[in-house]
């Protein structure tokens, strides 16, 4: 498997959560499992794995959530290592939400042993289950989805209807706010799904050829028609090998295409093999700039939230290669 071997962090957070509760999983742990309601008065304690998923239940759930977010900017949940605030957070919230399809690493295992004491919940899960179709399958993901489907806006909507169901059944007393909630989000999100394509549209055609540290993006480029290229793979536990440095040194060049990415989560060492590559064959290849992929940016940031991450890519991706 490519997933990272526990480490001493990790093992540690998961004995913490095996003390505060009995071992289960979102699929076996009984059929009240998915629907046991949290208790006590006030706004639901959720707690969060990505920046992604915590900033689509604040949006959806508004002012009847409290979210923390475990894994902060610049962090890469391919790699991430729980710690013992994670294991604090996780057992005080009345309700954990992940991105699920193996993007958390072996931390989702800690995640799915919560499940028979409170609700925890995949934001791909109905996706996975009632349309498949839709992901992106990756031998070199060990033949396992693509998780990354943020980056898919159209996509990410749906997860969003799945989170306001989650919601709704845990606080029924609120389903209207949370109805009308998703619905003003989801109007957000057809908005920034048209811009993706409105001026993605505006790269020449030959120009379109996206290449970054690892393969994080292969959502946008079959929603909004790019060539996406990663020197890593799904995961970025996966190695960089020569052949694949040759092999996009070769498209670089042949396609005359003028910049690469580096990402905010991923160290940008491994683009440099590229830009070093290229001029040894005579192309002048510059870095376009970083974008977020794994995690949202900073906090003071328009990227802090998943709408203005995906602006900023847009305007930096167009910006570099138009």
């Amino acid at each position: 498997m490519f997933l990272p071997q526990y480490t001493y962090r990790s093992t540690i957070l998961l004995l913490l959560l095996a003390a505060g509760c009995e071992f289960g999983s979102e699929s076996n742990a009984g059929p009240d499992a998915e629907t046991r309601k949290p208790h006590g008065d006030g706004p639901l304690a959720v707690a969060c794995t990505t920046g992604q998923v915590g900033d689509l239940v604040k949006n959806l759930g508004g002012s009847h959530v409290t979210v923390t977010t475990l894994m902060g900017p610049g962090v890469d949940p391919h790699l991430y290592r729980g710690t013992l605030a994670d294991s604090q957070s996780l057992n005080q919230a009345d309700v954990v939400f992940y991105n699920g399809l193996h993007l958390e690493g072996r931390l989702a295992d800690s995640l799915e042993s919560l499940a028979s004491r409170k609700p925890v919940f995949a934001v791909t899960e109905q996706i996975a289950k009632h349309s498949p179709e839709l992901l992106r399958k990756a031998q070199e993901f060990d033949g396992n989805y693509d998780p990354h489907v943020w980056f898919d806006v159209a996509l990410w909507s749906r997860c969003g209807d799945s989170v306001t169901e989650r919601l709704i059944e845990l606080d029924p007393q609120h389903a209207e706010d949370y109805r009308e909630n998703s619905q003003s989000y989801q109007k957000k999100l057809k908005e920034l799904d048209a811009r993706c394509r409105a001026e993605l549209s505006q790269i020449p055609p030959e120009q379109r050829l996206m290449v970054t540290a690892h393969d994080a993006f292969g959502y946008l480029g079959r929603a909004y028609d790019i060539d996406v290229r990663g020197l890593q793979g799904i995961s970025t536990a996966d190695e960089v090998d020569l052949a694949t440095v040759k092999e996009l040194v070769d498209l670089l060049v042949s396609r005359k295409v003028k910049a690469v990415f580096v990402e905010s989560s991923v160290p940008p060492k491994t683009i440099q093999s590229l830009i070093q590559g290229c001029a040894a064959r005579g192309h002048a290849v510059v870095e376009g700039g970083e974008l977020f992929s794994d995690a949202l940016g900073p906090a003071d940031s328009p990227a802090a939230e998943y709408v203005g991450m995906v602006g900023h890519n847009i305007d930096t991706i167009v910006k570099a290669l138009k």
